[in-house]
């Protein structure tokens, strides 16, 4: 026997079959070592990822999972149940920190802590929500902010007294709309006439819930000024919050007003957008330039604005210190320039007025200064962890909202290309044709593209989801326009605001208006580029879990095991496509329907006059229900109302697949319509006999806006608010009393000034 059979027989190193392969029980060619099971393999990258360390940025995904199965939920939970609970499983946890379990509890944990925390948050903000639109009513009550927008200016008051013809319950804070230069200054003391509205429910299922937002903000109603607004004396002082905010205020229009005295148009607007966070005064054609080449993140403050403010103060001081030798050698002029940078991240977040972007941003630039003062490692997974948890656990609704996914989703990306992918990409020797790159800059380039691109691709999904469209050419745009806004822009801002209290910053605005300028010819030439402008139809929330969980695992997954998150991705871009979109959708209101024809695109009845769709709630409503369908027209485009027929009864059009949608107006329209068309919107009665599907005011009241899909036994129907959902910002209109003012949920679309506008929403990172 030779020794090749001999060492088979025997079983020593180098037996036959391999032990890696008869434990996996299969047979390697022979000649050949080999490989681990696969088994083996997913133990060990299992065990790599739950090694020392890699907990924590586990944790406040765990809590916003919890935080989102509250948002999921149809009725509110009990909170003390939700607490007790939460404290619980917290307690076991601690007490299972020693076992092998003490991963897996302390994520259930985490869970029930957040789902706890979202409970709290609601109780703690309740307050009335005004159920059907008062068309004259009394109001008093102090200013709390005001908003200069480009046609319309807008304000919330905190209300003190109000009257009306109806016994209404008292709302907390009403938001109002008024003439252009008409707002009242933030903190005095006024009395007005108003016409007031529920908050806006989705325009379609699945829409974004602007009622939400306004509810955890504390404001029950909208509405607009009617007639004169009286300044009066205040019944109390109105409480240091209301001089605070008088102060900013006053603050913000005073740097506004120095901009307006160099600069103007658009260059005034998005100065004053990038110093103070107010952005609504830009005009729509550079607004809708700026998404569209997507640079939009820039009119929002978040987290890019605010690393430019720490950065250019911590490496400003840093280099005053530095011309005093003294210093440098004796003192940690490191540190000190991290608490001079904190202190002015700090009034930035003040100055811009706090919002959530804001928050998170300067969280995220807290931790990382905070860092650098103790001697740690500054941008890391676990500073974005502890901003994420201490955002959520202050705003925990704020995880629904865009400008949270597309923030932590970017910073999750680009803190994941500076641990992972730059020590990958620049790994080589001195002397390689890396270094040669990085002596003529081409580092920097590539790493500014690179970020770009990865910011791009991380927000992606969420702009799909929300907006209805992507950025194509995001790369260019940023790679064109970014360099001087963080080199020009931003500086010359901060430096015009150092120098207003001595009289010497018009040319700091000059050089800011040169740089913005250069910005809107970026942004509306990468706009007018063929195919810039990336739609997307709506799909559901599926395919965006689906997305974040590859865009978590791609970013915190160290092993080869990441690479599920690719498939994550795969499996989400394919579920968003194939989402098939409603042949019919209804408005709240039942005035407005839209019915897709035989060439696949919506058509729309209209209740007006010759079926004309021109008001501007029927506009912001059209808008919505054509980016959600991926449809470029105008709201006037006659092709609307193609294929559409009315009459002074009502209105019917064709489906693709066959049969009649009706809108009947008129008593004598119900019997013709009820036999020959399928469906049947109607704001009567209709006949008890009615073959068609009926959909009344009783059921859009109770529902909102409806969308149908046809199916094989007649209409699949998705609603907004689909029946046993009862929310505190969604109340159920069951609990109303026919003829009492009870605090319930309309179902009606709104004027465009009553509503938010994408620029409200959009804050990417």
């Amino acid at each position: 026997m030779t020794e090749r059979g001999r060492a088979r027989t025997q079983g020593v190193a180098g037996t036959w079959p391999p032990r890696g392969a008869a434990q996996a029980g299969g047979f390697a060619p022979s000649g050949f070592a080999a490989w681990p099971s696969l088994v083996d393999r997913l133990r060990a990258w299992i065990r790599a990822e739950a090694g020392a360390g890699r907990l924590l940025p586990w944790v406040p995904i765990a809590f916003g999972t919890g935080i989102a199965g509250y948002f999921a939920a149809e009725r509110e939970p009990v909170l003390s149940v939700a607490a007790v609970a939460a404290i619980g499983l917290c307690v076991a946890a601690f007490l299972l920190r020693r076992h092998k379990v003490f991963p897996i509890a302390v994520m259930v944990a985490a869970v029930a802590a957040g789902f706890a925390v979202a409970t709290w948050k609601t109780a703690r903000v309740a307050h009335g929500v005004l159920a059907r639109p008062i068309y004259s009513v009394s109001v008093s009550g102090f200013v709390e902010t005001r908003d200069i927008r480009a046609r319309t200016d807008r304000f919330v008051l905190r209300v003190t007294s109000m009257e009306s013809p109806r016994d209404l319950t008292k709302l907390q804070r009403v938001r109002l709309s008024v003439r252009k230069g008409t707002a009242p200054a933030v903190g005095s003391f006024v009395e007005l006439k108003a016409r007031l509205l529920p908050p806006m429910a989705p325009l379609r299922p699945g829409a974004y819930d602007f009622g939400r937002d306004m509810y955890f903000a504390g404001i029950g109603a909208s509405g607009f000024v009617m007639g004169a607004i009286r300044t009066a004396a205040p019944p109390d002082s109105g409480g240091w919050s209301l001089r605070y905010a008088a102060f900013m205020q006053g603050l913000r229009d005073a740097i506004d007003a120095r901009i307006g005295a160099v600069l103007d148009g658009d260059r005034r607007a998005i100065a004053t957008a990038l110093l103070t966070g107010r952005r609504d005064a830009i005009t729509a054609p550079v607004n809708d330039a700026m998404f569209i080449s997507g640079l939009g993140h820039v009119l929002s403050i978040s987290g890019y604005h605010m690393a430019v403010v720490a950065g250019v103060v911590f490496f400003a001081v840093r280099a005053l210190l530095a011309l005093i030798p003294p210093l440098t050698v004796s003192f940690p002029i490191k540190k000190w320039s991290a608490v001079a940078a904190l202190l002015a991240a700090a009034f930035y977040l003040l100055l811009s007025g706090a919002e959530v972007a804001t928050q998170r941003s300067f969280f995220m630039t807290a931790v990382v200064l905070i860092a650098i003062m103790v001697d740690r490692r500054a941008v890391t997974f676990r500073t974005l962890a502890v901003a994420a948890m201490i955002v959520l656990t202050v705003a925990p609704e704020a995880l629904v909202h865009p400008s949270f996914q597309m923030s932590f989703a970017a910073t999750l990306g680009l803190v994941a290309l500076i641990q992972i992918g730059m020590p990958l990409l620049f790994a080589s020797p001195d002397n390689s044709a890396t270094a040669r790159m990085a002596l003529w800059g081409g580092r920097e380039i590539a790493m500014l593209a690179l970020a770009s691109l990865v910011a791009g691709l991380a927000t992606m999904p969420y702009a799909a989801y929300h907006f209805h469209r992507v950025t194509p050419y995001g790369v260019i745009a940023n790679l064109a326009a970014m360099p001087v806004v963080s080199a020009i822009v931003m500086p010359a801002g901060l430096l015009g605001m150092l120098a207003m209290p001595f009289g010497f910053d018009g040319l700091f605005w000059q050089v800011m208006g040169w740089g913005i300028d250069w910005m809107i010819t970026v942004a509306q030439w990468v706009a007018a580029l063929p195919g810039s402008i990336g739609r997307m139809a709506a799909f559901g929330t599926g395919p965006l879990i689906a997305a974040s969980v590859g865009i978590i695992l791609l970013g915190l997954l160290r092993t080869p095991l990441r690479w599920s998150g690719a498939a994550a991705l795969a499996a989400a871009v394919v579920w968003a496509l194939a989402t098939p979109q409603p042949d019919i959708l209804i408005s709240a209101d039942g005035h407005t329907i839209g019915v897709r024809g035989r060439d696949g695109r919506l058509h729309l009845i209209g209740s007006g006059k010759g079926n004309i769709l021109g008001s501007t709630k029927d506009s912001f409503l059209l808008r919505e229900w054509l980016a959600a369908d991926a449809d470029g027209r105008q709201t006037g485009d006659p092709s609307l109302t193609e294929g559409v027929s009315c009459d002074q009864a009502g209105c019917v059009a064709q489906l693709a697949g066959g049969g009649l949608v009706a809108l009947a107006l008129r008593p004598d329209a119900l019997a013709d319509d009820c036999e020959r068309a399928a469906l049947l919107v109607t704001a009567r009665q209709a006949p008890a006999a009615c073959g068609a599907l009926v959909v009344d005011q009783d059921r859009l009241r109770r529902q909102g806006a409806l969308a149908l899909r046809r199916a094989r036994d007649g209409f699949a129907l998705d609603a907004v608010k689909p029946r046993g959902v009862d929310r505190p910002w969604s109340p159920a209109v069951a609990d109303v009393v026919e003829g009492e003012a009870g605090l319930t949920r309309p179902a009606a679309p709104r004027a465009v000034d009553a509503t938010p506008s994408e620029s409200d929403l959009q804050a990417e990172e």
